[in-house]
């Protein structure tokens, strides 16, 4: 039985809920795809910058502590030279590049490194797999008297949703949190940046540094593409339904 005028008034109402629903996921979507865009071109923008300040060279003495600026300093490759303190080293989880296809866990050996004016920076030396945590086993790693380190400055590391927030009461760390670590480790006059050592290699092989990765993944335009898909799709069900919704035929009532 053909739908009346009424009828297909009556279904056009009925569509309103569903069509409200459907443009607020509508616009959900297509905005996860347009930040995805942008992530894309700021995730450019960062490695370009970090593969050029990767490539400077000779290395440039770190910046006074008070003129730190991350988004001009961040990824510059410096030379620092001064005396490590191993006795306030810190372990922190972690893991870096190890066999193709396997990746190293272990921890990174933050050590501060102090300078001929008495100031400190924490240097990233590297990983240590997890059965050379025990200081006892790497002694050779352990440089005594004056030595320089080439690397790149970092800030402190931003804990994310899923890395577990560090104990600093138990020496648990999670992350390279310079201020945390410098207040457990009671030091004073530490740079607000850390360096992270290249992979110029150590006495005894450990730690291993070199583990900033210049290439960086890059998949906001495929993540882009899949929400811009999705919506795509909703569009495609929605019409599909309302149109069912306003031209099928009207179900004849049971006698």
């Amino acid at each position: 039985m053909t739908a009346t005028a009424a009828d297909r008034s009556a279904r056009l109402r009925s569509l309103i809920a569903p069509g409200i629903a459907a443009l607020v996921c509508l616009a959900i979507l297509l905005g996860l795809g347009f930040w995805q865009l942008a992530r894309k071109g700021e995730k450019e923008a960062l490695i370009a910058r970090i593969i050029e300040r990767s490539r400077a060279a000779p290395p440039a003495a770190p910046p006074a502590f008070d003129a730190w600026n991350p988004t001009a300093d961040e990824f510059r490759r410096v030379r620092a030279t001064g005396t490590f303190l191993h006795d306030k080293e810190a372990l922190v989880h972690g893991l870096a590049p190890g066999e193709p296809g396997r990746a190293l866990q272990g921890f990174y050996v933050l050590t501060p490194l102090k300078r001929d004016d008495g100031s400190l920076i924490l240097v990233n030396r590297g990983l240590v797999p997890t059965e050379l945590k025990d200081v006892k086993s790497r002694t050779a790693g352990q440089v005594a008297g004056k030595t320089s380190v080439t690397g790149m400055l970092r800030g402190s590391e931003v804990r994310t949703l899923f890395v577990p927030e560090s104990d600093p009461a138990r020496d648990q760390w999670y992350t390279r949190d310079i201020a945390a670590i410098a207040a457990a480790r009671g030091l004073s006059n530490v740079a607000p940046y850390l360096i992270e050592a290249d992979a110029t290699e150590n006495p005894g092989g450990w730690p291993r540094g070199g583990n900033l990765r210049v290439d960086l993944p890059n998949n906001h335009l495929q993540y882009a593409f899949t929400w811009f898909g999705i919506a795509a799709c909703l569009v495609g069900v929605f019409s599909v339904f309302a149109w069912r919704r306003v031209h099928d035929p009207v179900e004849p009532e049971a006698p």
